[in-house]
């Protein structure tokens, strides 16, 4: 009667070793090269190279192509320092990623807080939604008219008595522009927090209420601890969102003009829209250096965004 042979754990698990005893990886570690590799390929042309030849030309100045480039140094990020309109546009975009930030969540929470028990919520939030799903520049332009100084606000202010203000001027046209963007904006990160919200068992509601509870220490203690992975993942989006805001300014300053938005309502990509493709002459250094400043605070911005977010993630037992 033969023996049988038992082949221990470890000899079939071990990696075969090829000659001079190098490691020799499996076939399923070599399979998705060919897969992988088209992508990365396409990646690298599309995005990587163009963005590194961006950050060469930030360090000349060109005018475009078919035009000598000359080298620069960092001339062209000390002109931005020195210049007005940038200044202003750097403070706009930030006062929209923060102020406007804190406008949208704002209504979102009391969205949730208000929405969560009434009664048609499914219709609310797919009216609260439906900005989003216009265009921002039919946004822009429609909120443009309606502010226009002979407008449908100004008419239906002078009807009741009131003096119209000029909302299209110097000191109101940046607010109204957050506004609309606010307006545009808050039905994404409701539809978004709510989706995480309708996943919370009622009857963890329904004991807070016994214990007396009131709507807002539910949200406190409940809502948003569940939700909390989902408003820092909005919060980031927002971020990124914020600053490069375009389309709605273009569209709110400029409806109906071939007129240059004013420098009181511009943003960092405006401004670097202006300086490339605007009246004057192309400024390609100028505008690459203005995309390198804004990739490196949106940068910094996310990681300090998920650091303050970062919390140890509620579970319920």
């Amino acid at each position: 009667m033969g023996t049988a042979t038992l082949t221990p754990p470890a000899a079939v698990a071990a990696p075969a070793a090829g000659k001079g005893g190098k490691r020799v990886r499996p076939a399923r570690e070599r399979a998705f090269w060919p897969f992988l590799l088209p992508a990365l390929i396409a990646y690298s042309a599309l995005f990587v190279l163009p963005s590194l030849f961006g950050f060469w030309v930030s360090f000349n100045k060109w005018t475009g192509p078919g035009s000598a480039m000359t080298w620069n140094g960092l001339g062209n990020y000390l002109d931005l320092t020195r210049s007005e309109a940038f200044r202003t546009a750097f403070v706009n975009t930030f006062v929209l990623a923060f102020g406007g930030g804190v406008l949208v969540f704002a209504f979102t929470f009391l969205s949730m807080m208000v929405l969560r028990q009434l009664k048609g919520r499914a219709f609310i939030r797919s009216v609260i939604f439906l900005p989003m799903i216009i265009s921002v520049i039919a946004v822009g332009v429609a909120i443009g008219f309606l502010l226009n100084p002979d407008g449908a606000v100004n008419t239906v202010l002078g009807w009741v008595g009131i003096q119209g203000r000029p909302w299209l001027g110097p000191d109101m046209v940046f607010k109204c522009i957050v506004a609309g963007l606010v307006w545009s904006s808050t039905g994404f990160y409701v539809a978004l927090m709510m989706s995480a919200a309708d996943s919370i068992p009622p009857y963890l509601y329904e004991d807070a209420k016994l214990m007396g509870a009131t709507k807002w220490e539910q949200f406190r203690h409940i809502t948003l601890p569940l939700t909390w992975d989902v408003f820092a993942v909005s919060a980031v989006l927002w971020v990124v969102n914020s600053l490069k805001v375009f389309e709605i300014v273009i569209a709110f300053t400029t409806a109906g003009t071939p007129a240059s938005p004013p420098i009181q309502a511009r943003t960092v990509a405006v401004q670097q829209y202006a300086s490339v493709a605007g009246s004057g002459v192309p400024e390609l250094g100028s505008g690459a250096a203005m995309g390198v400043v804004i990739l490196i605070v949106t940068t910094i911005l996310i990681v300090l965004t998920r650091r303050v977010t970062r919390r140890e993630r509620v579970e319920l037992s």
